[in-house]
């Protein structure tokens, strides 16, 4: 991605849809975009966001949006929606004009100056990821309308993952979700194990890939 502008945002795509994940699973959403991320995660299903996408400024963004649908909730994702400054802007205005705003962002940039409303989803790195010594723990930023996404590739990130909500005590914080990686992990087997750890983790299946196909965009 190009040397991004001071007062633009480079976006990947905005689309309405169903929310997929975290506890807003199920209500219709609205989506955007952003182009660019850190990370190279081996299971990674939005790679087209590493590059391409449009420039725009915040104005046409919250004008696109509100020409859609009169939902208020809006989810701002990527790539890694962090790495454009002028997404805090977007954030604090759609909050001013009354939206829901979530923050979908991958726990390897600094959450700190995300404006205080928004229910920011921090997804932590398993080492299945290939990133996982990328996550920076901001435990102490958290706050509880925060929500904690690990995704699942096998046993070994399972186990890693319930060792890390026991060890640093994750569910006092925030909820925290299990994904399993579609394809790789039966969801069925991940219950099973959540069940027999007795771990008040929220089993979350991205239900957009069970509606639509996984591969399409827009969704």
């Amino acid at each position: 991605m190009s040397t991004p502008h001071t007062d633009r945002l480079r976006v990947s795509e905005i689309f309405y849809s169903i929310q997929g994940e975290s506890t807003y699973a199920g209500w219709p959403c609205l989506f955007v975009r952003l182009t660019g991320c850190n990370l190279r995660c081996s299971w990674c299903d939005t790679s087209y966001a590493f590059d391409n996408g449009h420039w725009t400024d915040v104005p046409s963004v919250v004008e696109t949006l509100r020409s859609m649908a009169s939902c208020k909730l809006v989810e701002i994702t990527g790539g890694e929606p962090l790495l454009q400054k002028p997404v805090l802007s977007l954030m604090q205005t759609l909050l001013d004009l009354g939206y829901t705003v979530l923050l979908e962002t991958s726990g390897s940039v600094d959450i700190r100056e995300v404006p205080v409303s928004v229910r920011r989803i921090v997804d932590i790195k398993a080492p299945g990821s290939g990133e996982a010594d990328k996550n920076l723990w901001q435990l102490e930023a958290l706050r509880p309308s925060d929500e904690l996404k690990v995704v699942l590739a096998d046993r070994a990130d399972f186990d890693w993952a319930a060792e890390a909500v026991r060890s640093r005590s994750l569910l006092d914080r925030c909820p925290v979700h299990f994904s399993p990686v579609l394809g790789l992990l039966d969801p069925k087997l991940l219950c099973e194990w959540v069940l027999e750890a007795d771990l008040a983790v929220r089993v979350n299946l991205q239900i957009q890939k069970f509606i639509w196909d996984p591969h399409t965009r827009g969704v």
